[in-house]
């Protein structure tokens, strides 16, 4: 994660708001622990390579002991790097589209955006991707 710092690339993105799938809902250490296994089996979140993983990738991901699991967040990962193709050939690159969304409001725009865009990101997880990614996005305070 990068928090103080934009990612270098589109895959660098990728990787984060994926991270940040896989983390809801479960302990955020073993997924750290798990996820050099993570990296492997996604081809280092290659967006073009996963973008074209297919039901076989699928079931060898879901026999995979080293990665969560989880078939929905596995294939929200294929269908999300399918975007990240979408968002470049539109913008150039997922920096440039992060660049051109409302950031006002704390941020309440962008997220909406990026939870109608990406499967399996809703508003707690577009705020924590957003925040690993170097945005100025301020936690609400409870």
């Amino acid at each position: 994660m990068y928090r103080d710092r934009k990612p270098p690339s589109d895959d660098s993105y990728f990787e984060n708001m994926i991270r940040v799938i896989f983390m809801a809902g479960l302990n955020w250490r073993m997924i750290s622990e798990k996820w050099s296994h993570f990296r492997k089996a996604f081809v280092n979140f290659s967006v073009d390579e996963v973008a074209k993983f297919g039901a076989n990738e699928i079931q060898r991901l879901m026999n995979n002991k080293g990665i969560v699991r989880n078939k929905a967040k596995i294939a929200a990962t294929v269908r999300n790097a399918v975007q990240f193709q979408n968002i470049r050939g539109k913008y150039g690159s997922f920096h440039q589209y992060l660049e051109s969304l409302d950031k006002s409001n704390n941020y309440a725009l962008a997220i909406e955006e990026l939870g109608s865009k990406f499967s399996r990101v809703g508003p707690s997880s577009a705020r924590i991707f957003l925040y690993s990614v170097g945005e100025n996005i301020r936690q609400p305070m409870e």
